[in-house]
Formats: structure tokens, sequence, C-alpha cells
């Protein structure tokens, strides 16, 4: 479904999210919660090509073009990088190449997500947004 909000209206949303906890335990939690509810990825979907490098668990980002616009599917061996390849999708899924290259994915610093993750899961986090820029790339 073509998304019905603004990138900017999306992040506004996670960032208000996020605003609602005070702890990072509860925020983590959210997190968990988002890796959650992430559609499951076929079988066919976890092959080496869709895995992405840089993370210290184990992330596969499935994408297609269609109408212009590219959709993804995710997921990861692990249920904290789960949440974070979720949340990201939350965002860009169904957005056109354009649309994401021209996100400074900026509501990442402002959740404070990248400072509160350890260096090897922050790593993964800067090789998601690198993917997901990365395919639309190929499609602008």
């Amino acid at each position: 479904m073509i998304p019905d909000k603004t990138i900017k209206e999306a992040e506004a949303d996670i960032i208000e999210n996020f605003s609602m906890y005070d702890e990072w335990l509860d925020k983590y939690e959210y997190l968990i919660e988002l890796g959650k509810s992430l559609d499951p990825l076929p079988e066919e979907g976890k092959k080496e090509e869709n895995l992405i490098k840089g993370c210290q668990s184990r992330v596969w980002l499935d994408s297609r073009y269609e109408d212009g616009r590219i959709w993804f599917n995710a997921d990861s061996d692990a249920i904290i990088t789960k949440g974070i390849i979720s949340l990201l999708i939350s965002v860009y899924n169904g957005r056109t190449p354009e649309e994401i290259l021209s996100s400074d994915f900026s509501f990442i610093e402002k959740i404070g997500l990248k400072e509160n993750l350890s260096p090897t899961r922050a790593n993964g986090l800067v090789s998601m947004i690198e993917t997901i820029r990365k395919r639309a790339a190929e499609r602008a």
C-alpha cells in the first residue's frame, strides 16, 4: 500500500513514539515489538545478495521495484536488529527512489538511537541505511 504520509510525517511519528519513553530499556522494548510486527521474510529472500554487510547479526533486506516505488521486506536473527530494520522499513517502504535519496535519515539522531546502541549495532545501523540508499540509487 502506498504510504499515506510523507517521509517527514512518518519520521515525526517515530520521534513522538520514542519520546513517550523516558528510559532506553523501554525504547528497546518498543524496538523489539516493532521487530515482532515485521512481516516474515520468505526463505527465498534470505539469500547472500540480500545479506547486509557490516552487521554483527545477520540481516537480510529484500527489495522490489514496482510502479516507480521501492518495497522492502527484511528479517534478522537478532530481535533488536530486527526492530531497527523494521523501524527503517516503516519510514521508507513504498517510497520513490527520489524520496529516499532526498531523506537525511536525521530522525535516527533525533531519537538517539545510534548513540544508545553498542558500537557493532551502530555500525550495523549505518550499513542498513547505506543499503536502503544504495537500493534507491540503483533505481533513480
